[in-house]
């Protein structure tokens, strides 16, 4: 680019956010319209920067669809006027969070980065410095004048991940993330790598951005375990408004052949509650009728969640089930790659 790129940080809350006041030692938020008096290595960056901050800034525990919107809304209002955008959030509810943004940007032509930090930002042994500053180079990062990253993507600990790909591990490295069907999209050492084959490449005929705000949240997981008994499967089923499940089998997509629980299945199937099969597993993939124990899930219509994470089905879920679709179209577009999120 010939200007600097103008790069839109977005503080929504979360552990980055914060700074220890040194006469109490309580934590306070930290003011991001400071940010480059106070992390003066910024300056170094070719790129503007400028900060929004949410009013009140919400542990990611909170995290909910209405914030998603908010995060959502203030990133395509603001699409026209930035060249990339930083967004920071608490790290344990990252993955959903980032997964469901992804969903929500139809022809994503820039970058959306989500990165925080394990500790505060003003700890002396921080991992924030970092990861925010990486995080707003890889937004700043043009060739031929088009940004190299064109997708939401996470950045932690020298990775950049795709983020609908990502899951957190650790409570306590700072190594948090780990992306195990999908390699990471850039790595950050004495140079920042691109793994260029492997980036999302936006179509060309369909220049505008489509933003879908329209989440449905009547979801839920249900995980399996040996022993699981037929009234806690009974009750999760008959949840007042439930419209999907996202059922957390074994291996490679197994579940109990007992009749009550396929019977219980197909009822919930039968009432239009979409159910789809996602591993327990870290890494690996769903692959239904490949056992006789997945081979009644897929005679009674569960959908294949493939490789897909668990945090990436239910943002998945909640995009598609506010879009209407048709049962076959469901079925269709929850197994098709939208946005990188499965294989």
């Amino acid at each position: 680019m010939t200007n600097k790129p103008k790069i839109l940080i977005v503080y929504t809350g979360g552990t980055i956010g914060m700074v220890k006041d040194y006469n109490t030692g309580a934590l306070k938020a930290f003011d991001f319209s400071q940010i480059s008096n106070k992390i003066p290595e910024l300056q170094q960056l070719h790129c503007d920067i400028s900060t929004i901050s949410f009013e009140e800034p919400i542990d990611s525990s909170n995290m909910n669809v209405n914030y998603y919107i908010n995060i959502a809304e203030i990133i395509s209002d603001n699409y026209d006027k930035f060249d990339g955008f930083v967004v920071l959030t608490g790290s344990d509810t990252m993955s959903y969070t980032s997964s469901a943004i992804s969903f929500m940007f139809e022809n994503l032509q820039k970058p959306v980065i989500f990165t925080g930090s394990q500790l505060p930002i003003g700890d002396l042994r921080t991992d924030a410095k970092e990861n925010l500053i990486t995080s707003i180079q890889v937004a700043s990062t043009y060739e031929n004048n088009k940004p190299v990253i064109q997708e939401v993507g996470l950045y932690f600990e020298y990775k950049l991940y795709r983020a609908n790909r990502t899951t957190k591990i650790n409570a306590e490295q700072f190594e948090a993330f780990a992306s195990m069907n999908y390699p990471p999209l850039a790595e950050s050492g004495v140079h920042l790598n691109f793994n260029y084959p492997l980036l999302l490449k936006p179509n060309k005929k369909e220049e505008k951005l489509v933003f879908r705000k329209k989440l449905d949240n009547n979801v839920a997981i249900l995980k399996l375990f040996p022993g699981i008994t037929e009234s806690v499967v009974s009750s999760f089923i008959d949840i007042p408004n439930l419209k999907g499940v996202i059922l957390e089998t074994y291996g490679s997509g197994n579940a109990p052949t007992e009749k009550w629980f396929v019977n219980l299945l197909e009822k919930a199937v039968d009432k239009g509650i979409y159910i789809v099969n996602v591993t327990q597993c870290a890494g690996g993939s769903i692959i239904m009728g490949h056992y006789e124990t997945s081979s009644e899930l897929k005679r009674i219509g569960i959908v294949d969640g493939k490789d897909i994470t668990t945090e990436t089905a239910v943002a998945k879920m909640m995009y598609l089930l506010g879009e209407k679709l048709s049962k076959d179209e469901f079925k269709h577009y929850f197994e098709t790659s939208l946005r990188g999120e499965i294989d």
